[in-house]
């Protein structure tokens, strides 16, 4: 119940936030038009439909990155989170009661971009709903990697590990933009080594039915989700332990 209170009040700072949100939410569509309206402009399959709409869903969320990692760095500014160590919770308490809130936002944004795509052309099929499953695991873990920064950064600094950094790494390593092989060498190499490009390609891979594909590329995803998490939680109870949140 104490996870859930704390959970209720993570939910309302979000959502008071309108204009923040409005714009992680919409950004993404915002995207996705504009490149599908190129591809109605050229003669080669590069903006396709049903390989755009997984690789869009991937970057817009990497502004939940931003949402999680301010939340929880705004709490440390004010000494919100010093007031609440007098309370039973324990570092996992923590970290959970700012996930919980942020996974319906999640969901709800990749819902809005897969929505927006079938007006776009793609195909109304259960694969959809398969893709957006496989979307939650990445949901994790760009919760986790703002939950990281905000653990160990000040609210300025959060903007520009996740409002910068975070989204050109998901953009640029994805393979969103553009076939990874097409660089090749190093470049493809450090892609695949992140979890982005993984993402990208369960997606495709449920989108597309290949079913067979998506487990590999998602055990990557879930096992980075999983070590960002754990971390996450570690720091913080290091900093409870010091009082030096």
């Amino acid at each position: 119940m104490r996870v859930f209170a704390f959970t209720s009040r993570n939910r309302k700072e979000i959502l008071r936030d309108r204009l923040n949100l409005m714009f992680g939410l919409g950004f993404p569509l915002v995207l996705l038009f504009l490149l599908s309206a190129i591809q109605a402009n050229i003669p080669v399959d590069l903006f396709v439909i049903h390989k755009l709409i997984p690789g869009i869903a991937v970057f817009g969320l990497s502004f939940i990155s931003l949402f999680s990692g301010m939340l929880i760095a705004k709490d440390r500014g004010t000494s919100f989170l010093m007031r609440l160590f007098t309370t039973p919770l324990t570092a996992s308490d923590y970290i959970l009661g700012y996930t919980l809130p942020l996974l319906p936002i999640a969901i709800m944004q990749s819902l809005i971009c897969f929505i927006a795509a079938f007006f776009l052309g793609l195909e109304i099929s259960m694969n959809v709903v398969l893709a957006l499953l496989v979307m939650l695991p990445t949901s994790v873990l760009f919760i986790g990697f703002g939950l990281l920064a905000g653990t160990l950064f000040n609210d300025k600094q959060v903007g520009a590990v996740c409002g910068a950094l975070l989204t050109n790494l998901s953009a640029w390593l994805s393979g969103t933009w553009f076939d990874l092989s097409l660089v090749g060498g190093w470049f493809k190499t450090v892609a695949y080594a992140m979890p982005f490009a993984h993402a990208v390609e369960a997606g495709r891979a449920a989108l597309t039915g290949n079913y067979s594909e998506i487990m590999p590329h998602l055990w990557w995803v879930i096992g980075y989700a999983v070590v960002i998490m754990a971390v996450a939680i570690i720091i913080f109870k290091k900093k409870m332990n010091s009082d030096q949140i």
